[in-house]
């Protein structure tokens, strides 16, 4: 459609640039609120990469609004807590989630992320997700809506742009570089992320149950390593499927964190080697780590940065940011995929009020609510994943002597109580009939839509 001929749809035609969970999850939200999008994905094809991953009570009413509950489940494993082994293999600690299920009303679950990528992506006409589609910038034309350039010379009208590319979204950086030439960019944002960490992690090939015991119990044996006189810790999780999942997490020095260079090293199979001889024979419950090394497809070895930053500017005109490109969390307290989900069920809820009236006043007024919604119990999940980053990869004394406070001396109902705090916020979709509370602990109100609430009133 030429720029000239723009009227604005009703309801609006969203684009979204990126197909990771974010852009997908929101994909799926936006089909049953009956709003038009796309997709576009800077990469040729879907990428099966990472390794272990988690939901919670936080995100999981919304799977059974959308009937995926069940199928989720199939995929995952329960987990009953979680050992922590100084690297003599001596038990340091074990931090149980008995009792929890009753009081938030789910257990926590466990899988493989491409599996859960999978369930998602199977929701969607394939025709959807437009691949190679590299965004360079957005604009907006005078005529109205919003534009995408990409570098294969294409170019794509619509009237709403969702950036879900991650932490280094082109969505926001075309935003951004838009409000700094007006000099209306919060200083904040004018800072990159935060690089404190660094982290390799797989997934084996099914393994043989009886070699390893622990594949024959349908929950998951998760186990933490901390590393001794070097800056590393390690992990091993059980998953469906007779499979291990492993992660090695190192600290990096503040010298080797600002190394721009460093940092803008290409890393595949080959580049990873000298880090696998060096952590090859890292002990586990299960004997060397080397073993779920070696049994890992080498192209399914991810080696990457932890970066954190929680950015001010969320939205601008037409264009609107979520997940890692709105707030990268470091991985430690498990929330950055559940909380960019969160911020798909909440963006949703408010297009989906506006969808018969997207005049720019509207948008903005939906975005502003967006972040007004959401800012703050983001803001309580980056400082939580800050802290139990310290805890668990930490190697400075000050960190330490937190891991043995936290470990050593805090009573687990101490953790428990947070756990159940944090448990009272849990977003549905307001234009979908809500889940039930199964659990007995209070569930934070959630803000109405009035479009759906007015669809739903009796007609005398």
């Amino acid at each position: 459609m030429a720029e000239s001929d723009y009227t604005t749809s009703i309801p609006p035609r969203v684009m979204i640039v990126g197909a990771g969970l974010a852009g997908v999850f929101l994909a799926i939200l936006l089909d049953r609120a009956k709003i038009p999008y796309e997709i576009y994905e800077r990469a040729a094809s879907v990428k099966q990469l990472g390794a272990v991953m988690s939901l919670n009570v936080n995100i999981l009413p919304v799977f059974e609004q959308l009937g995926l509950y069940d199928e989720l489940m199939k995929i995952s494993f329960t987990s009953p807590g979680m050992h922590v082994f100084s690297e003599n293999m001596k038990q340091m600690a074990y931090r149980g989630n008995e009792g929890l299920k009753e009081t938030v009303g789910y257990d926590f679950v466990v899988f493989s992320r491409p599996k859960l990528y999978d369930l998602i992506l199977s929701q969607l006409p394939p025709d959807k997700i437009h691949f190679g589609k590299k965004v360079l910038s957005i604009k907006h034309p005078l005529e109205g809506g919003v534009v995408i350039n990409c570098s294969d010379n294409s170019s794509y009208l619509g009237d709403i742009v969702v950036g879900a590319d991650g932490a280094y979204s082109a969505v926001r950086q075309s935003i951004y570089k838009t409000l700094a030439a007006k000099d209306e960019l919060p200083f904040k944002d004018t800072q990159g992320l935060m690089i404190g960490y660094m982290t390799m992690v797989g997934t084996t090939e099914p393994l043989d149950e009886d070699t390893y015991e622990h594949l024959k119990d349908s929950f998951t044996h998760f186990s933490f390593v901390i590393g001794k006189g070097k800056p590393y810790t390690w992990s091993t999780f059980t998953i469906p499927e007779k499979r291990i999942c492993w992660g090695v997490h190192t600290q990096l020095t503040t010298t080797t964190a600002e190394d721009r260079a460093f940092r803008n090293t290409e890393w595949g199979p080959e580049s990873n080697e000298a880090m696998i001889k060096e952590i090859y024979d890292f002990p586990t419950p299960y004997g060397p780590l080397g073993q779920f090394i070696d049994k890992t497809p080498q192209d399914r070895i991810s080696r990457v940065f932890l970066e954190e930053k929680m950015f001010e500017t969320w939205y601008h005109g037409r264009a609107v940011l979520i997940g890692d490109a709105a707030h990268k969390m470091l991985p430690s307290a498990g929330q950055g995929a559940v909380n960019a989900m969160q911020d798909a069920v909440i963006l949703s809820n408010c297009l989906y009020d506006v969808a018969y009236n997207p005049s720019n006043e509207n948008l903005t007024a939906a975005f502003q609510d967006f972040k007004e919604q959401r800012y703050a119990h983001v803001q309580r999940q980056f400082d939580i994943s800050k802290t139990m980053a310290k805890v668990i990869y930490g190697q400075t004394w000050s960190e330490r002597v937190l891991r043995q406070i936290v470990f050593g001396y805090l009573p687990q109902s101490i953790l428990h109580k947070d756990t159940i705090k944090s448990a009272e916020y849990r977003p549905q979709c307001m234009f979908l009939p809500l889940t039930p509370n199964h659990g007995t602990c209070p569930v934070l109100p959630q803000k109405p839509s009035k479009r759906y609430e007015a669809e739903q009133a009796p007609s005398w």
